[in-house]
């Protein structure tokens, strides 16, 4: 089983899902691949931009993060991914419409939304054509993941040790993470590999403000606003 090293500190990206989620739709899916297509055409919904948001079945089958989190012994991922949007559409959570396109025939899943009823409803009418709303397929934009600070410092210092874990955890609750991460880069470009000169860093950071990765010697009062703002959006 592949592990999880939790997630970063520091700004992160949210996906919204609807409260009605988790109370009423959650608890009727009792099967994994089901569940896991859904919520992931839900966040790969909430990314696309333009008022009309659909994924083809053919842009599922390109996305490598979900095709591998539908690996199961005995079955090929794509005949997995037939039969859980097949049980998500049965239910209602996701809608189904199947369209033609320049002679070719394809399926456009969309979460069901109000909107989404009145779409879907058009283009089964035929007062909608695919061809007015069709998209190009998107890539899968995966988030960056930062190292942790625990990650850094067995980098950067060495081992470990239970006496400085919770001073690495008070650094990782108050400083931003591109920080943490810029302060461990610049000792070890000096060859100062310790935690006392990496937090030294960032308290100078902390007090006389950076630029681009360097410090500036200028007073709280007269540091750059956008500075200011996102050190004080980390303490909040």
């Amino acid at each position: 089983m592949k592990g999880f090293a939790g997630f970063p500190g520091g700004p992160v990206r949210f996906t919204a899902v609807p409260d009605l989620f988790w109370a009423e739709l959650l608890p009727q899916i009792d099967d994994l691949a089901e569940l896991k297509v859904t919520m992931h055409c839900i966040w790969r919904l909430y990314r696309k931009t333009g008022p009309l948001r659909y994924l083809s079945h053919e842009e599922l089958l390109q996305d490598d993060v979900l095709m591998e989190g539908l690996r199961v012994p005995g079955l090929p991922p794509a005949r997995v991914l037939e039969e859980a949007v097949a049980r998500a559409t049965t239910r209602g959570s996701l809608l189904r419409v199947d369209v033609a396109l320049e002679g070719q025939s394809d399926v456009w899943y969309f979460v069901n939304t109000a909107r989404a009823r009145r779409l879907v409803g058009q283009l089964r009418r035929g007062d909608l054509l695919p061809e007015s709303i069709v998209q190009p397929i998107e890539p899968v934009a995966l988030p960056q993941v930062r190292p942790t600070v625990f990650t850094l410092y067995e980098q950067n210092v060495g081992l470990l040790q239970p006496i400085i874990a919770e001073e690495l955890r008070e650094a990782e609750r108050v400083f931003p993470s591109e920080w943490i991460e810029d302060a461990f880069r610049v000792a070890a470009e000096r060859n100062i590999r310790n935690w006392r000169y990496i937090r030294s860093i960032l308290e100078r950071w902390a007090q006389e403000g950076r630029n681009d990765g360097q410090p500036q010697r200028q007073s709280q009062a007269r540091r750059p606003a956008s500075t200011r703002r996102r050190f004080l959006d980390e303490l909040e």
